[in-house]
């Protein structure tokens, strides 16, 4: 039975068993052990919870809310060999502290935000890893290209000195309960092809990224080549959105 997180205690149960489905997973679709990894996304959980994960060897975090994220930054200052991934919507007046303080941005969908992202990233550090994010299922609400613009951002961003593009992610429509296998896969299906286009396309940079697939549908995107697996609630328990206010 997988345990569900309600306190600091039980989180290390919680990445003990997330990252045993992960192998599973890859182990089931014949892929190395090592393919693929977990993003502990941990919007709205204090910083006493990512450093229970950081104990338990947890080392990539997401985070979508850009203060909540700075604020746990300096609480887990000490902790200096923590990834820190943005996954959240980026507006232009948030572009500069997001180049400060991160090392990946997955959500890259518009020319200007990259040209600020390089911009804006300090000299000393190393390129900016980015993904940019592809709206495969065309919803209305969602962020995100639409798949036939993706060439033309990858274009521009490869272009740019301070960013490293290194994939795509994405986050398909949310599937009901009775829907077919194939409906769960079709859209990491059609992220991975894209991928396979920009390596095509640009065969000797280091494209080798797909962020997709969360606690839901996590074994049909590894089963479609994942990379990346954000996992939130799986983790660290329901979020509190109150906090966010």
């Amino acid at each position: 039975m997988t345990t569900v997180p309600d306190d600091e205690a039980s989180v290390t149960q919680c990445i003990l068993e997330a990252r045993i489905r992960l192998k599973n997973a890859l182990q089931t679709c014949k892929r190395n052990t090592d393919a693929a990894q977990l993003l502990a996304v941990s919007k709205t959980k204090p910083a006493s919870l990512l450093r229970v994960a950081w104990n338990s060897g947890q080392r990539a975090f997401g985070e979508n809310y850009l203060q909540e994220a700075l604020d746990k930054q300096q609480a887990l200052s000490d902790l200096t060999d923590i990834e820190w991934h943005f996954i959240g919507p980026i507006q232009s007046n948030k572009t500069r502290a997001i180049a400060e303080h991160f090392t990946w941005v997955h959500t890259v969908e518009r020319d200007k935000i990259a040209r600020r992202l390089s911009e804006q990233r300090p000299a000393a550090s190393d390129p900016l890893n980015v993904c940019l994010q592809v709206n495969v299922s065309g919803e209305a609400s969602k962020a995100g290209i639409a798949p036939e613009e993706l060439m033309a951002l990858a274009d521009i961003v490869m272009a740019l000195p301070n960013l490293n593009l290194r994939g795509l992610m994405t986050i398909p429509a949310p599937c009901g309960p009775d829907a077919s296998e194939e409906t769960k896969r079709a859209p990491f299906r059609q992220l991975h092809e894209m991928l396979n286009q920009l390596q095509a396309r640009y065969p000797q940079a280091c494209i080798d990224t797909l962020s997709m697939g969360m606690s839901a549908d996590l074994e049909a995107a590894i089963d479609e080549g994942a990379t990346l697996v954000r996992l939130g609630t799986a983790i660290f328990g329901a979020r509190d959105y109150s906090a966010t206010s």
